[in-house]
């Protein structure tokens, strides 16, 4: 692999800065949970933006540009009854299509809730619908990433491009960067991805999020698929930037992206879990915070006189004792109080500080 530098450490989002130090940038993806029904994607919207998401995300595609009608069946659409009866992936795909004349109707909403509006474009047309509603950034799916004339296409946007790797190698990683930065794009993120609906924890491999930003120095992200939102905090821990995680109303819904997507209060606990990881993760410096600076002075141990002490008698290790609270001589240092003369009368139980004492 070349050592060259593909891209910027930071960038931003309409205005939000993404990248290592700041805020872990979070994608609610409705994918096509929104039912081929606009107000279920209004729903959708409102749902993410309540959730405290960043952003809410859909797909563009069609079934024509998407997939060959002789597509075999995939084992999880049939083993979990995704597909009707007979429907072959390619009518599925028809099914479930966004209806492009949304975009613009989507964008407004988003922008009138408080919420960035994005898609992941499947093909070179979806990238100009989406660029006639301005979208501020685009997603390349795992599948894409070796669809080189996309990648090329949305960078030449010179909108930041979030790429994700699943069933991708170093190789292929670095093939679609060279295609991007080639491209023009400069603001890029690899989105770690492990494919499959839901994918086993065995098989998440969270670990390869330090690998790729060490190998790519550019921001990474965890694009998941797994319930709950154990992976998602994994992730923010070992240096995620951002997090995409498929939602929807109910998941008793049909449709193939449903099963695994969370619920609305299960999106919104996934926000607040990662904001309180990356409150709990603070400074990797130690020292006494400013929260324990009380129970530094009353809590910790200090020495204390074990009996009256007259002014003049030297300190035996029977005078003292070693109790709370800890503003008096640290309990560290007794063997320094033992032998010393006490300057003035003291009683028992004084807390002892060094001008208690004389040589």
């Amino acid at each position: 692999m070349s050592a060259r530098v593909y891209g910027n450490s930071e960038f931003r989002i309409r205005g939000r800065p993404v990248g290592p130090g700041h805020p872990c940038y979070v994608i609610a993806e409705a994918g096509s949970n929104h039912n081929r029904d606009l107000s279920t994607a209004f729903r959708l919207i409102d749902t993410a933006a309540e959730a405290g998401a960043d952003a809410v995300k859909f797909q563009t595609y069609t079934a024509e540009g998407l997939y060959s009608t002789q597509t075999p069946d995939m084992r999880y659409l049939t083993e979990q009854g995704l597909v009707g009866q007979s429907e072959s992936v390619w009518e599925l795909i028809k099914r479930v299509e966004i209806p492009w004349d949304w975009h613009s109707d989507l964008a407004t909403h988003a922008a009138e809730v408080g919420i960035t509006f994005f898609s992941t474009p499947f093909e070179e047309a979806a990238v100009d619908a989406l660029e006639a509603v301005n979208v501020p950034a685009y997603k390349i799916a795992s599948y894409e990433v070796n669809h080189l004339p996309l990648i090329e296409y949305a960078a030449r946007t010179g909108k930041p491009l979030l790429i994700s790797t699943g069933m991708a190698s170093l190789g292929d990683i670095e093939r679609a960067l060279d295609a991007a930065a080639a491209s023009g794009c400069s603001d890029l993120m690899l989105m770690h991805c492990a494919v499959n609906y839901p994918p086993r924890f065995d098989d998440l491999n969270l670990r390869a999020i330090t690998t790729l930003s060490s190998a790519f120095q550019i921001p990474i992200g965890w694009s998941d698929h797994t319930p709950g939102h154990t992976a998602d905090v994994a992730a923010v821990v070992l240096g995620a930037c951002a997090v995409e995680k498929h939602f929807t109303l109910s998941r008793e819904q049909k449709g193939p992206d449903h099963p695994f997507a969370l619920e609305p209060d299960e999106l919104k606990a996934m926000v607040e879990a990662i904001r309180e990881t990356e409150s709990a993760l603070g400074s990797s410096v130690k020292r006494v915070t400013d929260a324990e600076a009380e129970m530094f002075r009353l809590g910790r141990r200090s020495i204390v006189a074990a009996r009256d002490v007259a002014a003049g008698d030297v300190i035996t290790r029977d005078d003292i004792a070693v109790k709370r609270p800890g503003f008096g001589i640290p309990a560290h240092d007794i063997d320094q109080v033992v032998g010393r003369h006490v300057a003035h009368d003291v009683v028992r139980d004084h807390v002892l500080q060094w001008d208690d004492l004389t040589r």
